[in-house]
């Protein structure tokens, strides 16, 4: 059975947006709304969060919540990783409010045997295509996806690197919801229709 892993901040981790808490907290619900859209349409899908209305909001698009332990992404995604049967394992950040589950079903395709990355522009790491739990590693950071790629070469796993345009293009300014406000999913959508400002 294919599991996904969602790792959410929460609006604490939106800062870079540069606006209110109430419109950072806004704008990441719904794009983890959207995402999650997408990852519970592929597989069994688990959010790794401290947010009680992102747990909730888990719970009500058919995910399970797991407390994150608040020590990073990578310890995060690590804590949605306990028990999860062998099988195969995506990792999606909560910022791509552009994804669909095609984009999903292309990044595990990519390498079914091996790690497929899905880059952001600045070198970082969108989403990961894992072929089984103890594949992963917290790497996360500056620089990241290189990290990940020597990371699979270390377990003697093909590796490759994926260009989906709706897994490369994250949100972490204003600017970026801007630019991708008509690709966005319905729930970022409508969270700019009422008003945020982008």
């Amino acid at each position: 059975m294919l599991t996904v892993i969602v790792p959410f901040a929460g609006a604490g981790g939106k800062t870079r947006l540069g606006a209110s808490e109430s419109v950072r907290r806004e704008v990441s619900l719904a794009m983890l709304g959207d995402v999650l859209d997408a990852c519970v349409a592929v597989g069994d899908t688990r959010v790794a969060t401290p947010d009680t209305e992102g747990a909730d909001l888990a719970v009500e698009v058919g995910a399970r919540p797991v407390r994150d332990p608040g020590r990073g992404q990578g310890v995060a995604v690590e804590a949605a990783l306990a028990g999860v049967e062998p099988g195969p394992v995506l990792v999606v950040n909560a910022d791509l409010p552009c994804v669909v589950a095609d984009d999903l079903r292309a990044l595990l395709a990519a390498a079914p045997d091996g790690i497929a990355l899905a880059e952001a522009s600045d070198g970082t790491t969108n989403a990961l295509s894992l072929p089984y739990p103890d594949a992963f590693a917290p790497l996360y950071g500056a620089g990241s996806a290189a990290r990940f790629a020597d990371h699979a070469a270390a377990l003697g796993l093909a590796v490759v690197s994926v260009v989906i345009p709706n897994l490369a293009d994250d949100v972490d300014t204003l600017d970026d919801l801007r630019r991708l406000r008509l690709r966005s999913g319905s729930r970022t959508r409508a969270c700019l229709a009422d008003g945020v400002p982008a």
